[in-house]
């Protein structure tokens, strides 16, 4: 992450915005130092780090493009950045990585096993460099979003299934966003809750029946 240094935190995010062209509301900072003049202000200044999306989109393009070459792998990376508005009013966007190349069976691999660990090798890259926790989504070829459906079809035939049997069901291990996705698709289903269970690589969801029609993740 980039520090950057001025007379005042205005000055430094002003200049940001103004550089990058965007709005000053999209940068993300953290104050590092601040130090205070005697006389009149003079001497004042003030160190933060700071970040736009930008900045996230071009360090995703290159460690993917550095990986890909060590790797002697061809492939094309379009960066999607979809917005997000928390309950909270804090942006929480999400960064859609879609990749392409010559083989994408290669990178999907099997069940979307080596797709899955370059995900979780660059998200971790991601969090590390810019210190926060940023939502990131590897897509190749349109893998996930096919993906996305097959365990959504899944998850509301179960769903039906433990709606007339009042049985509770549990579905086989998944990654978390596939987890994220069923518990969104689910959660506006009457009678219906899901929750996560396990740990690592066995953490999967259960769906239950519920009496007073209150979903909850």
């Amino acid at each position: 992450m980039k520090q950057y240094t001025g007379k005042s935190l205005e000055e430094i995010l002003n200049n940001i915005a103004e550089t990058q062209e965007v709005e000053v509301s999209d940068i993300t900072y953290r104050i590092l130092e601040e130090k205070t003049g005697h006389l009149f202000h003079i001497g004042d200044s003030v160190t933060i780090e700071a970040y736009t999306d930008k900045d996230v989109k071009e360090f995703i393009f290159d460690y993917l493009g550095a990986y890909f070459t060590e790797l002697n792998q061809g492939v094309s990376i379009e960066i999607v950045v979809e917005e997000n508005q928390r309950k909270d009013d804090k942006r929480d966007n999400l960064f859609r990585v879609i990749l392409d190349a010559e083989n994408n069976a290669i990178i999907i691999g099997k069940n979307g096993q080596t797709l899955r660990a370059i995900s979780t090798v660059l998200k971790a890259a991601v969090n590390a460099t810019f210190k926060h926790r940023i939502n990131v989504v590897i897509d190749v070829n349109h893998y996930k979003e096919d993906r996305y459906r097959k365990v959504k079809s899944i998850a509301q035939r179960v769903a039906r299934e433990v709606l007339k049997s009042h049985v509770d069901a549990e579905l086989d291990p998944m990654p978390n966003d596939e987890r994220k996705v069923i518990h969104q698709y689910l959660q506006e289903m009457k009678g219906i809750q899901t929750t996560s269970i396990g740990e690592g690589t066995k953490r999967h969801l259960v769906i239950k029946y519920v009496k007073d029609e209150e979903n909850a993740e």
